[in-house]
């Protein structure tokens, strides 16, 4: 072993001036690297340094016109410049980084002048009733008009004309409704709100006159918290209003000093004496008190009759004292004469007609009763949860449905005004005719005329709709639902010609390629699934899947030659794909920078950035829609308000025309084929306003504008985007 170790030790010796070479030789070229690399940071910092001594001669040089001046902006926005000549945007919400590029034929971006456009908006129609969850909220005026509320809007509809007028003086949802005994003054109670900040609205009551929309008096402000639940006048010369957050109030037509208020479980007898108010329950006895007294009128006799949860009609009266049991300083009191079974269910009103007889609405058995003045049934109907306003022979029903209808007991009912019952998403416009489609929670898909102002028909889906496209050859439209599946409804039968599903989570946008060859499809699993369309729209084979997005579609379109698509997700990004060539994803974001779009709904993108506001969290904005004049963009935001932006809008802080009439966050906006309305829809409001688009002056004095025809065109020509030294010309207008 020692001859064998000493041998070892040896062979060791012998290697080892080997390896201190070769260590030596890889130490002197690490030195080497050392060096180089210093030499590289040297010739970097005297560069810098250079760089920073020609900073005031190049600042000069790009104002005289050189290269792109861009400027750092202020709030959410920063600008940065990779290149001299590759223009990006850098715009923060929620502190994540969005970077648009600017289109090439933008020299000077910092000298955008952002102007409010020339167009504006008139409130044209309301579709719409609110009749779930309001009393006393349908009326009929001495003008013929038919005077209810949705949203913040008091509607007056004249029903023979087929004509609206609009009072909007109010700033949160509208909750009750009165008229005088001229049939001229109307009194309106709204809820409490919050403004965009967060801070709490007041409730109160506008008394204003329903000839003129003149606002008389506005009253309660600082009194009320919640909201205004009824409103009442007096039958005095001296009207007053009497405000209280109960189901129903009202003055007795015989003695003004007298007020009745009814609500759960009580009915209150009052008196009015030296401006205090005294107030005296009404007393069940011997029959069982309901959980609610929901409605009351006043009998010619001066008897009052209630209805309540328990499906009756009670009879209230005066009694004398109980002088024997309370001495003789008893009262009198109001106490129940009769009890008459009148509905299966709640009885939700009362009309009292000319001659005492009466008319009653129930809810779950869904029947209109006529009743003699000593309340023998004579005559019955069947319509849906109603309420009842009578002229004449013939009557007005508002159901909790959202629906009024007008009819007679002999040749029965017909609905003038209709609309959804639960929250909206989905809206889309026909692409050449006066059509459009809503979609929405109460899993109905509904077809609306905005010539003629009504519902075209409407179909019930099992599952609720959220997002819908019309094919551009205007035969069929795509509805995606809340499950992953989508239909395609044939606009003339009416019958679902496909039936399609893409995963299990909701779909948030449907949308056809300009030609119609394809459909894209964007869902909550965080792709876009792309299909081929034959057969003039009714038959679908998938294309292709969009695999990128990090969270949840939001909004897509389509590229004007059909190839691309430009989308957004939940989490604020804007991707790129190339369809055409097999669904990829543009890595280089760069070079779709002067793509042309063919519709603009993307609400993250360089030609609408403009219409964020500072400290915006990403989801203060649901919608936008450009026009396809392409002249302005209008925007959906969840303050309740429509905004009319010019377009292309690139710039932080655009000057817009703001308009309020929802009462809701506003989840959709579209324009109609030929640019002449535009459509926004309420999410919880249930309603839907259909806007004029004016061209120059303010109100009716503007000439209505002509877009999407050729003089709307040739109109658009100078009306573009002044930029200093050049024009920014936006994307070419549709054919």
């Amino acid at each position: 072993m020692t001859l064998q170790h000493t041998g070892m030790l040896s062979s060791s010796s012998a290697e080892f001036p080997d390896r201190v070479s070769m260590m030596e030789g890889r130490l002197q070229s690490q030195e080497d690297e050392i060096t180089l690399l210093k030499s590289s940071l040297a010739d970097a910092l005297r560069r810098l340094r250079v760089h920073d001594q020609l900073i005031p001669l190049l600042k000069q040089q790009l104002i005289a016109g050189g290269w792109p001046t861009i400027r750092p902006q202020l709030c959410s926005f920063n600008i940065i410049v990779p290149e001299p000549y590759c223009q990006s945007i850098k715009m923060f919400i929620r502190g994540r980084p969005i970077t648009m590029y600017v289109p090439s034929n933008i020299q000077n971006y910092e000298d955008l002048r952002m102007e409010p456009p020339v167009e504006k908006l008139e409130l044209d129609w309301v579709y719409g009733y609110r009749g779930r969850d309001c009393r006393a909220n349908l009326y009929l005026l001495s003008s013929g008009e038919a005077v209810y509320f949705i949203a913040c809007v008091v509607v007056l509809y004249h029903i023979n004309n087929r004509t609206q007028r609009h009072y909007r003086k109010h700033t949160d949802c509208v909750r009750c409704l009165t008229i005088h005994p001229d049939k001229v003054r109307v009194a309106s109670g709204q809820t409490a709100g919050v403004d965009k900040d967060g801070k709490p609205l007041q409730p109160y009551v506008h008394i204003w006159d329903s000839s003129t929309l003149i606002t008389l008096q506005q009253i309660g402000l600082g009194t009320f918290e919640r909201g205004v639940g009824s409103v009442a006048f007096s039958f005095a010369v001296s009207f007053t209003v009497i405000l209280h957050l109960m189901f129903a109030v009202e003055f007795n037509p015989s003695d003004s000093t007298n007020i009745i208020t009814c609500g759960k479980s009580h009915i209150y007898f009052w008196t009015l004496s030296a401006g205090s108010l005294t107030k005296k329950q009404g007393i069940f006895g011997k029959y069982k008190k309901p959980k609610f007294i929901q409605c009351f009128v006043f009998s010619l006799t001066g008897d009052v009759l209630t209805g309540d949860s328990e499906g009756n009609i009670l009879t209230w009266g005066k009694s004398p004292g109980d002088v024997k049991t309370l001495g003789k300083g008893a009262k009198e009191t109001f106490q129940i004469m009769r009890q008459t079974r009148a509905h299966d269910g709640s009885v939700f009103t009362l009309c009292m007609l000319q001659g005492g007889a009466l008319l009653s609405g129930g809810g779950k058995d869904r029947k209109i009763i006529r009743w003699s003045a000593d309340l023998a049934p004579e005559r019955e109907c069947e319509v849906k949860d109603a309420r009842v306003h009578v002229n004449g022979e013939e009557v007005l029903v508002g159901t909790t449905r959202n629906a009024i209808l007008r009819g007679t007991f002999s040749d029965g009912f017909v609905a003038i005004v209709q609309g959804h019952v639960d929250e909206m998403w989905g809206l889309a416009t026909h692409p050449s005719q006066n059509v459009f489609l809503t979609c929405g929670h109460d899993r109905q898909v509904c077809v609306w005329n905005t010539e003629e102002h009504k519902l075209d028909w409407s179909t019930t889906l099992e599952e609720y709709g959220l997002c819908a496209d019309f094919c551009p050859n205007g035969a069929v439209v795509s509805v995606g639902l809340s499950t992953g599946r989508w239909l395609v409804l044939d606009l003339q039968t009416k019958e679902v010609v496909s039936d399609y599903t893409d995963g299990n989570e909701q779909l948030s946008v449907m949308r056809y390629s300009p030609d119609g060859s394809f459909l894209a499809v964007g869902s909550h699993d965080n792709f876009i699934y792309v299909y081929n369309v034959t057969e003039s729209g009714r038959r679908y084979s998938r294309y292709g899947k969009c695999n990128g997005h990090s969270s949840f579609i939001t909004h897509l379109d389509w590229s004007k030659d059909g190839k691309y698509v430009m989308s957004n997700s939940g989490d604020y990004e804007i991707l790129y794909w190339d369809v055409a060539g097999g669904c990829k994803l543009l890595r280089n974001r760069y070079e779709s920078k002067d793509r042309e779009w063919a519709s603009y709904t993307c609400v993250l993108g360089f030609h609408v950035m403009g219409v964020w506001l500072e400290g915006s969290d990403g989801t203060d904005i649901n919608a936008l829609c450009r026009s396809h004049s392409e002249r302005v963009v209008a925007v959906a935001d969840d303050f309740c308000k429509v905004h009319l932006f010019q377009y292309p809008c690139p710039k932080p802080k655009a000057p817009n025309h703001s308009y309020e009439g929802h009462g809701s966050h506003v989840t959709n906006v579209r324009f109609t084929h030929c640019d002449s309305h535009l459509l926004s829809m309420g999410g919880k409001d249930t309603c839907i306003l259909q806007w004029e688009v004016k061209r120059g002056g303010t109100g009716d004095g503007g000439e209505r504008m002509k877009l999407g025809t050729e003089d709307g065109r040739k109109s658009g020509i100078s009306d573009r985007l002044a930029i200093k030294g050049c024009v920014c010309m936006p994307a070419s207008v549709n054919a």
